[in-house]
């Protein structure tokens, strides 16, 4: 079993990644850590976990654990994945890894010189969804894919949360604009040759709350927006030369509706649809961790060189939304 400690008692970690882990067959919750002492024990308590510390570093330190994941606000996921790395520890950190490209060069660094395992918690490339729509894909379900269109969008105006403070990384897209990004990316096996893009900040909070970017993979374009401040949606649509194919809850896999994927050909005559029930991405990216942990095989889980990837892409919509016509990636 692959000891995991956690790193702050977050939401996502309370709600839906610790969950995950303990319900997992080759993994298990040992500690968690906390700032506030008070706040760990009572998060290990609720999950029966055996350890509480009342200091990241502590925790780190400790023989109790073999692994950590990290869920603080995501400007400081590449500090922790570091310490945490330097500190032999294997790392699972939420996404998004980083906020700009370059820096998790430090953490590839970090990897290399620890002989750890350091990976973005991305779980819809773990999800059965996407594994699917991937072999529809490869084996020409669609004929020649030309266009994909997506959707991401919520309404949050809260100022005291962290998607809306741009000083602990908030805004739309490091929150949500990575999953059209990563899920393209993850289905096609292409990565994006040019952006042009269209952003725009919130006056008060700062933060990008509204996106729409249109990016060349080469063979095919990506079109899609998300929101920060607009009504709840989610949709992925892969339209080719012979049919297409619809993602239905996309992202928040069992949360959103139906976890279902449709193909349907081109003279909308026939369709098939693909139901997964239950489909746990949140576990199966655990087990998918430990899995590499311990066979030294890491080809199922997302790479840093991947991250870097999917950043780069993420950083060309920033500057693309700063001018007009193209920006390469």
């Amino acid at each position: 079993m692959l000891r995991f400690g956690i790193l702050s008692t977050a939401k996502i970690g309370r709600d839906l990644v610790v969950p995950a882990i303990q319900d997992a067959e080759t993994c298990v919750v040992t500690a968690v850590a906390s700032r506030d002492l008070a706040k760990a024990r009572a998060m290990a308590d609720r999950f029966s976990v055996p350890h509480a510390f009342g200091s990241y570093e502590e925790m780190l330190a400790s023989d109790l654990i073999d692994a950590v994941y990290i869920p603080v606000p995501t400007a400081q996921h590449v500090e922790w994945a570091i310490k945490a790395a330097d500190a032999g520890k294997h790392v699972l950190c939420e996404k998004p890894l980083a906020l700009k490209a370059a820096e998790i060069d430090d953490v590839i660094a970090a990897r290399d010189r620890n002989g750890v395992l350091v990976t973005e918690a991305f779980m819809v490339t773990y999800a059965p969804v996407w594994r699917k729509v991937r072999s529809l894909l490869a084996e020409g379900a669609i004929g020649q894919l030309r266009h994909v269109q997506g959707a991401f969008t919520y309404f949050n105006r809260d100022p005291a949360n962290m998607r809306n403070k741009p000083e602990l990384g908030g805004g739309g897209l490091p929150d949500i604009g990575v999953y059209p990004a990563i899920s393209t990316r993850f289905a096609t096996g292409a990565e994006p040759q040019r952006v042009q893009a269209v952003v725009e900040r919130d006056p008060e909070f700062g933060t990008d709350i509204y996106a729409s970017i249109k990016a060349d993979f080469g063979g095919f374009e990506l079109s899609f927006y998300v929101s920060t401040q607009m009504a709840n949606r989610q949709t992925m649509v892969f339209h080719g030369t012979e049919g297409f194919i619809e993602v239905r809850s996309p992202f928040n896999a069992d949360r959103w509706g139906a976890e279902e994927v449709e193909l349907t050909n081109r003279a909308h005559t026939e369709s098939q649809i693909f139901r997964f029930q239950d489909s746990r991405q949140y576990r199966r990216e655990a087990e998918a961790f430990a899995h590499a942990v311990e066979t030294g095989d890491y080809s199922d889980v997302v790479s840093l060189e991947n991250s870097r990837a999917n950043q780069l892409f993420i950083d060309a919509i920033y500057r693309a939304g700063e001018r007009d016509g193209w920006e390469a990636v």
